[in-house]
């Protein structure tokens, strides 16, 4: 492995019934507090009533800025820190996913800055300062309640890029797998397929001597495989929900990261995907990962062939490490179907009229990818297979 230093200050709060310590966690920073949440479950299933109330209860001040989009935009990041500046917000609590997440975390940093959030997005500049923010997580799968990252969408210029930086961890996240009930089928699978596909990003890298790291990874993915088709027949199951829970912070927290660069390709690809199309986040990630791995098997058939014998008990018995390599990434994409992700581009109406375009934003900032650097060639290949 390579040379690396660890640093995830994040406290995390996991459990039933831990939404009490939201009172005495959230005080510790201030008592004007901005609730940043998505489109309105929360105040079906009951959880914005009981956010609202220990805030009460906890004598906050409290603004709301309401409708985060799935795929948050950069026009929302900027009304929450304008916001922020306006009304003298100490914290910010995020309650919600990973879009809401992720929304708050340009939030906190764009608040602290005078020029535009998108800068910290496209690294014209970096954050200095930011507030404070804590989590209360409702839906298993991006891991961005217990990191640094973001993903953001310039709804203007039809750009989808992640960003991140140490300042916006978050100082807390509370995860009771209770909140995850409510999560309908379709969100539940893309959270599966999203936190799966972290995992494998990490998997494919070029370090050697990672037999630590690879055994978590396969292992956490074996617990998912095993869970994920329980759970969507039994969605209010609270063991298969801590479960699932558990996994999607696990899966993008550093932990499964240590000594090496995933490859985060797919990942790349996606963004550009949905820059322009706004289909949602994990959806795509089902469409091009299978396509991935098979247009990079011949980079590595030992590391593809790995995974299949070892996550999804390919028998290797009287086959070359590419037979074994392509039957594992068939029975992942067989593995996804029968959860009901989509497997085309078809699915969401996607023709290949604007494939060059998509090639264009991919291509952005030159070849990509740690695993194996793709060209705008690859990239055209394998978003055509993904037609």
């Amino acid at each position: 492995m390579n040379a690396f230093s660890f640093y995830n200050p994040v406290k995390l709060i996991f459990g039933k019934g831990q939404m009490e310590q939201l009172k005495e966690e959230i005080s510790q920073y201030g008592k004007k507090v901005l609730v940043v949440y998505g489109g309105g479950s929360i105040k079906k299933n009951g959880i914005y009533t009981q956010v609202m109330s220990a805030l009460d209860e906890a004598g906050m001040e409290i603004f709301e800025l309401a409708g985060v989009e799935p795929n948050p935009r950069l026009s929302t990041a900027k009304r929450g820190a304008d916001l922020c500046k306006k009304e003298g917000i100490e914290v910010i609590l995020a309650v919600g996913g990973g879009s809401v997440i992720d929304c708050t975390k340009l939030i906190a940093a764009a608040a602290k800055y005078d020029g535009n959030p998108w800068d910290f997005v496209t690294k014209k500049a970096f954050p200095k300062d930011a507030l404070p923010f804590g989590t209360i997580l409702t839906l298993a799968a991006t891991g961005s309640e217990m990191n640094a990252g973001s993903v953001i969408t310039n709804e203007e210029t039809q750009e989808k890029y992640g960003w991140g930086n140490p300042l916006v961890y978050p100082k807390f996240s509370i995860l009771d797998p209770v909140n995850t009930f409510s999560v309908p089928l379709d969100q539940t699978v893309y959270g599966i397929v999203d936190m799966m596909s972290h995992m494998f990003e990490q998997y494919y890298h070029n370090a050697t001597n990672t037999p630590v790291q690879d055994e978590m990874i396969e292992g956490v993915l074996r617990s998912v495989i095993e869970t994920a088709p329980k759970l969507v027949k039994d969605l209010e199951n609270y063991e298969l929900r801590e479960t699932i829970l558990f996994a999607g912070t696990i899966g993008l927290n550093g932990f499964l990261q240590m000594g090496y660069n995933g490859d985060w390709a797919s990942h790349n690809i996606e963004h550009a995907v949905s820059a322009v199309y706004d289909i949602p986040h994990a959806g795509g990630l089902a469409i091009i990962f299978p396509r991935w791995m098979r247009h990079n098997v011949k980079v590595n058939p030992e590391r593809f062939a790995k995974l299949a014998t070892k996550v999804f008990f390919v028998d290797p018995k009287g086959k070359s490490s590419e037979e074994v390599a392509y039957e594992g990434i068939d029975r992942l994409a067989d593995f996804w179907a029968s959860l009901e992700a989509p497997s085309n581009l078809a699915d969401y109406d996607i023709d290949g009229s604007k494939i060059d375009l998509m090639v264009e934003k991919a291509m952005i900032n030159g070849e990509y990818g740690n695993f194996n650097k793709l060209t705008a060639e690859d990239t055209k290949a394998i978003l055509t297979a993904c037609l």
